[in-house]
């Protein structure tokens, strides 16, 4: 997900990853996400996307030891864009990992839905990442998606 067209505008954001953070992410997202005068649906979707995304690297990526998160967010269109990513120790089979009930830590009770969940909730996600080199979650979702054919058609 590359910048194509036009984009309003633009933020990123680096954070220790203390687990404490992810609330931080959360809100900062949403925060920024106002501008396309989302639903509290809408919002709710990109938080808990971006709550998987920022878990995953924090206890998976780092393995709970200290380093940073990065979180790039754009508006373009209607549509924000996120990548999330950390420089940890990186996903062998991205096609493994994703899928569902899949997890590397059952020790911790994961429930290896967080890639699931970001599918769920957001309309597109491409994960890359190789060993060593950490991860990086793309994720995009339109705001505002069926809303003119309702208001449009209520009138």
């Amino acid at each position: 997900m590359e910048h194509i067209g036009e984009v309003y505008n633009e933020m990123e954001v680096s954070f220790d990853s203390h687990s404490s953070n992810e609330a931080f992410a959360r809100v900062t997202v949403a925060a920024f996400m106002t501008q396309l005068n989302p639903t509290v649906e809408e919002v709710s979707d990109v938080k808990t996307a971006v709550s998987e995304a920022v878990t995953n690297a924090i206890i998976h990526g780092y393995n709970s030891t200290l380093n940073k998160v990065h979180i790039k967010a754009w508006i373009q269109g209607k549509s924000i864009y996120l990548e999330i990513s950390d420089q940890g120790v990186g996903i062998t089979d991205v096609k493994k990992a994703m899928e569902p009930l899949f997890t590397t830590k059952p020790d911790l009770e994961r429930s290896g839905m967080g890639f699931s969940f970001m599918e769920a909730f957001m309309d597109e996600l491409e994960v890359e990442s190789a060993p060593g080199k950490g991860t990086t979650v793309k994720m995009k979702k339109e705001i505002g998606k069926g809303r003119e054919l309702w208001t449009t058609q209520s009138l």
